[in-house]
């Protein structure tokens, strides 16, 4: 049985490394000239897709792992080092800059024919820090009880993040500019923590071992 303390530690990396309300705009420029029903059908397919993905690395991540040969402490040394390039990132607003970037060309090649898939739900959603940080969360709920809650904890992610994209509109005219910034700061900080907080703990088990 999970603590307290490690579900709502595994809830919030997955949530800032997701970071829907950084999404919201992003989602509203992608869907830009849809309609409501549309948007609302491209925000349940992306946050599917997106959760099947995260929920597949929570629970075959460490055998994904093991097929290449890399040890979890090696796995979570590494994937701290980039969740905290992430938050780096975030605290910078740099983050922001490169998913418009990757947005932009999307819109280019798939003429939204697959916006659901590529890019909003890859890599968008379930990109490489997510990724990082459901397989590093892996190895701390060993059992099939614990994995069910980490995909729970997952599925409660993208529920917040499918909520964010249906009130995207709102959320985007209520934070404005300077809230999106504050508020993206704020969890690149708490991202930042919990980053350090993966490298401590993996050094610890390779030395350890």
């Amino acid at each position: 049985m999970q603590s307290f303390d490690s579900v709502f530690n595994a809830f919030v990396t997955i949530l800032v490394t997701i970071d829907p309300p950084g999404l919201a705009p992003l989602f509203l420029a992608l869907t830009r000239g849809m309609t409501r029903q549309e948007r609302q059908q491209v925000s349940i397919r992306a946050s599917v897709i997106g959760f099947g993905v995260l929920a597949l690395f929570a629970i075959a991540g460490s055998a994904i792992l093991s097929v290449f040969g890399i040890t979890l402490p090696a796995f979570r040394v590494a994937g701290g080092m980039l969740l905290f390039f992430i938050a780096f990132e975030m605290v910078f607003e740099k983050r922001q800059d490169r998913k418009e970037k990757i947005s932009d060309v999307a819109i280019t090649r798939d003429h939204i024919h697959n916006l659901a898939a590529f890019p909003l739900a890859i890599p968008l959603i379930a990109g490489p820090g997510a990724i990082s940080a459901t397989v590093l969360l892996s190895g701390s709920f060993q059992g099939w009880m614990a994995q069910v809650t980490l995909v729970g904890i997952i599925l409660a992610c993208l529920i917040l993040t499918y909520l964010v994209f249906v009130l995207a509109e709102r959320i985007d005219g209520l934070l404005g500019q300077t809230g999106r910034s504050i508020l993206t700061r704020l969890l690149g900080v708490i991202l930042a923590a919990l980053a350090v907080q993966f490298v401590a703990d993996g050094i610890k088990a390779l030395a350890a071992s």
